[in-house]
This record gives C-alpha cells, structure tokens and sequence, in this order.
C-alpha cells in the first residue's frame, strides 16, 4: 500500500481488483501502482473463479474489501475473464463496479462482447514496459482523479 504524505489529510484508500494470471502483467501492475500520487490496495487474484470468491466474499475473502476498480484480463484459467465480467455485471450488489478489460487481445470480438457485456473501457495491454506503466497510471488519474466514482454501497 502507498503511503499518504504525513502533511497532508489522509485520503480514502482506494481498492483496486486486478484480476491477471501473468506474474509480469503483475508485477507490472504493482510497480505502477507504487508511484501512485494516491493511497491505494491492489488485491490480486490469478483466476476467474478466485475472481468471483473475492467479490462475493466466500472462505478466505470473507472479510475482503468491495473493489473501486476492477482490471480484468479476458484469458484467465478455470473460468474466463468474460464469464467473470458477465457475473459481475448480472449481481446487484456488483454492478456499480468499474470493469476495465486489460488483454492482449485485438479481436474485434472480443471488444465487442467485452462491451456487450458492459465493461467499462477495453484496453488493449501494451508489449513495451514504459507504455504498461504509463496505461496503468492513465488508468488510475482517470478512475480516481477525473471520474466520481459510486460509495461502496451494500458495505
């Protein structure tokens, strides 16, 4: 977790999902989240079905927090990330949540149902190091910084 500067109030603490099964795209992840200009917990989950438990708050995510965010990859073992995004999106109580899509994938139809089933944005990841940093901090000033975002309701 980033650490508020001791001058300034402290600032709510963002919870992030980032739902990923390649240890680089998260490793990746938690280093651009490290220079973060806000106070922010990246949870991770390496499959959709672990995916569904913490949002659900089954055996030992009980006690885990209602996301902010949620960046999802579409290629993820024992269930897809478009089966996650299609559950998140039927719950009530989940619904409010902001899905960024983050994959390889430039398939049309995969943007397409990523939409369908109505994700928030659809970002395609980059190969290059400099740019997955620089999306994943756009992705945060844009979240946290520019849109307003829904209380965690139901918490």
């Amino acid at each position: 977790m980033n650490k508020p500067d001791k001058n300034q109030e402290t600032p709510k603490v963002i919870e992030i999902l980032l739902v990923e099964d390649s240890p680089a795209d998260i490793a990746l992840t938690q280093e651009a989240l490290l220079d973060s200009k806000l106070t922010n917990n990246l949870h991770v989950v390496t499959d959709g079905e672990e995916a569904m438990a913490f949002l659900q708050k089954h055996g030992r995510y009980a006690a885990a927090p209602k996301p902010d965010l949620i960046l999802l990859d579409l290629n993820l073992p024992r269930k897809s990330g478009r089966e996650v995004l299609a559950e998140i999106k039927a719950n009530e109580r989940l619904s409010s949540i902001p899905v960024v899509v983050m994959t390889i994938s430039q398939d049309e139809r995969d943007i397409c149902e990523s939409y369908r089933l109505h994700a928030n944005c659809y970002i395609r990841k980059p190969l290059n190091f400099e740019e997955f940093i620089k999306i994943v901090q756009s992705i945060e000033d844009f979240w946290f910084s520019i849109v307003t975002l829904p209380p965690r309701c139901g918490e």
